[in-house]
């Protein structure tokens, strides 16, 4: 018998569940919310119907809707019943932990749908875990107890004290430097810790695993889970997930990057010189092991100059592609040679119960050196050819991972015959869901699109340069002062950010200039908000930042968003070759029109909003004049200025 008693309407058999299920949408939609302030937008009733029709059918689905629909509510309703119906809990897996707490925290869209439907929801938080404390870690910990006359440091270790899970949103305040040294790492063996089974983590996986109705992780632990599932379960390891019913991607295109991290390996120097520190800090260590900790020093150093040397420079995007050569090849041989050796010792070390070092540091050790053997066995190996790799441009680590993200997608998740929806305001083309669609490997998704429920052609206009010619500094300079600022500039790189600089360092403004380059990217935001008249220059804003209200009535388009040598871009450059199409009109102009619409997409935050949009580069009589026009917001009235 299904537990129809637990669903929030009345049905007689399971075939009549889907109908039901949509009378019930209906009735929430046109008569309950509409009794608590909300207004009818068939925009977001039009959505949630797609999501009950995908769900009860057990589809891929992708829903596309626009700023204002409401997408939010419009699958949690599905969700919810569904979740009751199958026993299971459905996953709404979300691009950032903020919206996260968007949706689940305490005063969060979840509780606000909670108290209009008169009946508790079971939505609980599944977090990365690097968002926790890690017991082993706070024990072997010498630096906060060497602290302890420090005011802070008082303060963690009383909230160490009483903490049941360990979150870190709990002690917002901690430094980074001290979260290093306590939170959980995912180089540390929890599998052999002694606290395996009690510590916060697992509490904290114990609390989310037992969600009834919703789990709301974060594209990266969804991932995480994917791809270790059936290896966790043959083991007879719990996943990191419970199973679960079905799978809601919001801001589903941005699930590419999380999952192909999380399926692949990477070595972060720092750790290897750390390694090597430790072990030169043992009084009376082996002397083969100082010997192999030299030699690892000398080689890994290597390694990294030799990829520094191969490294093609890209201001524009965060992963930079690697052009490998013989001598790279070869430093990347002896380096795992080394990190094999060092294995050895280490191994050696902990058989010997030496307490030169803790067993939980040794462990973390092993792991980190067999991930960054991995990394390199799949780099220099014979099937190479099956691994992307790059360097991160933040913190030169070096990055390995599977070229075929589709096939896995397709083994882990697709072929599991569970719905699956991809939600988002960016996922088509002007309703073409082709290159979306091609990236995840499928071939005949269901999709749905609708539009902004605002009222855009009255809130928007977008102003184009003249026939082959763009706009430069002196135009530039001229729209901020004759807007008063208000505005946000949307640059490909910060080098663009600094060329800017550098051609307004003459020019007086009666408010202030905000600049990517010069402040943690949060912390610009929050001034831009505050700052009404203020300008924000940056080349990181295309997408995740909401300021809604008079801050912002000037999106200015300094350079349009081509896709840079992104490795990850790079390859469906190589597949589009390869099954005869064209890189650049299946590749590159899809990716800008996306990421330009995403951009465009920053100006109207709310009904009353009203601004214009100005885009500087050439677009009239160009090739990709036509997927410029579809980037923009529907109805948005286009001139042409002069």
């Amino acid at each position: 018998m299904f537990a129809r008693e637990k669903v929030p309407f009345v049905y007689d058999k399971k075939e009549d569940f889907p109908n039901k299920l949509a009378e019930w949408i209906g009735q929430i939609f046109y008569d309950i919310l509409p009794e608590h302030g909300y207004e009818i937008r068939e925009e977001q009733i039009f959505t949630a119907f797609q999501f009950a029709d995908a769900f009860c059918h057990k589809r891929v689905h992708f829903a596309e809707a626009g700023l204002g629909t409401g997408k939010t509510f419009a699958y949690l309703l599905t969700a919810i019943a569904y979740a009751r119906f199958s026993g299971k809990p459905v996953v709404i897996a979300c691009a950032s932990t903020a919206l996260q707490e968007q949706l689940a925290g305490s005063k969060g869209d979840i509780q606000t749908l909670s108290r209009i439907l008169g009946f508790e929801i079971d939505a609980r938080m599944a977090k990365d875990p690097r968002q926790y404390v890690c017991d082993a870690r706070v024990t072997d910990s010498t630096r906060l107890q060497d602290e302890k006359s420090d005011t802070e440091s008082d303060e963690i270790t009383l909230w160490l004290e009483k903490t049941k899970r360990g979150e870190r949103s709990e002690m917002p305040l901690v430094p980074d430097h001290i979260w290093k040294q306590i939170g959980w790492d995912e180089s540390m063996s929890c599998d052999i810790c002694a606290s395996r089974g009690f510590c916060k983590l697992v509490k904290a996986r114990d609390h989310y695993r037992g969600a009834k109705d919703l789990i709301i992780a974060d594209h990266g632990i969804f991932f995480d889970d994917l791809w270790t599932r059936e290896v966790r379960l043959l083991e007879g390891i719990s996943p990191i997930l419970p199973s679960y019913a079905g799978v809601i991607f919001d801001e589903g295109h941005k699930v590419i990057v999380p999952a192909a991290m999380r399926a692949g390996q990477h070595i972060v120097k720092e750790d290897m010189d750390n390694i090597v520190f430790s072990i030169e800090q043992i009084q009376g260590a082996r002397e083969s092991l100082i010997d192999i900790a030299i030699t690892l020093d000398l080689v890994c150093e290597e390694f990294f100059i030799s990829l520094d040397q191969c490294v093609m420079a890209d201001e524009r995007s965060k992963r930079l592609a690697i052009r490998a050569d013989d001598a790279l090849y070869k430093a990347s041989s002896v380096f795992y040679h080394a990190l094999d050796q060092m294995l050895l010792e280490i191994q050696v070390e902990q058989e010997l119960y030496l307490e030169s070092l803790p067993i939980s540091l040794l462990q973390t050790y092993e792991a980190q050196i067999e991930m960054a053997m991995m990394a390199l066995n799949r780099f220099r190996g014979k099937r190479r050819i099956d691994y992307i790799s790059w360097v991160d441009q933040l913190d030169g680590s070096f990055w390995v991972v599977p070229r075929n993200l589709s096939r896995m997608l397709d083994t882990h998740l697709f072929q599991k015959k569970l719905p699956v929806v991809f939600t988002s305001a960016t996922l088509s083309n002007e309703g073409d869901f082709s290159y979306f669609a091609r990236t995840l490997g499928l071939k005949n998704p269901s999709h749905s699109t609708v539009g902004s429920s605002f009222a855009l052609e009255k809130q928007v206009v977008v102003y184009l340069p003249p026939l082959s010619t763009g706009y430069g500094i002196e135009q530039l300079v001229s729209l901020l002062k004759l807007n008063g600022g208000r505005a946000l500039v949307l640059t490909n790189s910060l080098d663009e950010v600094s060329k800017i600089r550098e051609g307004v360092k003459d020019h007086h403004f009666p408010f202030e200039i905000l600049w990517e380059d010069q402040a943690e990217r949060g912390y610009l935001v929050r001034e831009f908000r505050e700052k009404v008249s203020s300008v924000l220059i940056g080349y990181s804003f295309w997408e995740g930042i909401d300021v809604p209200g008079d801050a912002l009535s000037l999106l200015i388009v300094w350079q349009l968003p081509f896709p840079s040598l992104d490795p990850l871009i790079e390859v469906q450059r190589k597949e589009a070759v390869e099954v005869g199409l064209d890189p650049i009109t299946t590749v590159d102009y899809p990716e800008m029109g996306l990421k330009l619409k995403q951009g465009c997409g920053r100006l109207i935050r709310a009904k009353d909003d009203r601004g214009a949009i100005v885009i500087m580069e050439s677009v009239l009589g160009t090739p990709w004049e036509q997927v410029v026009r579809g980037a923009l917001p529907p109805g948005a009235r286009v001139l042409i200025k002069e």
